[in-house]
């Protein structure tokens, strides 16, 4: 079933797009020239072929979690602007109100 150019204009409509006469006319025969690549695709064979989900075989990998030592507060609060003996001092942002 072919698409006209109604049934472009109907769809640009409801996407909210507005085109020229012109831009309508190469839509329509884009949509068609698509349409026809579909059924010459549906002419194949694919009683074999099993459904891909995804084009890319994606695994995935996760390191094993090793236990390490965690950097000492002095360290990790050396470079801080504003800080107390074990914390960031940061600026308030929730109020009581």
């Amino acid at each position: 079933m072919p698409v006209t150019l109604t049934d472009v204009e109907k769809i640009a409509k409801l996407a909210k797009l507005r085109f020229s006469e012109e831009e309508l006319k190469s839509l329509t025969k884009d949509m068609n020239k698509i349409l026809d690549y579909m059924d010459k695709l549906n002419e194949l064979d694919t009683t074999n072929v099993e459904p891909l989900l995804n084009p890319i075989s994606n695994e995935n990998v996760f390191r094993e979690d090793k236990l390490v030592e965690s950097i000492p507060t002095e360290e990790a609060l050396k470079n801080a602007p504003d800080r107390t003996d074990v914390y960031f001092r940061v600026p308030k942002v929730i109020s009581k109100e």
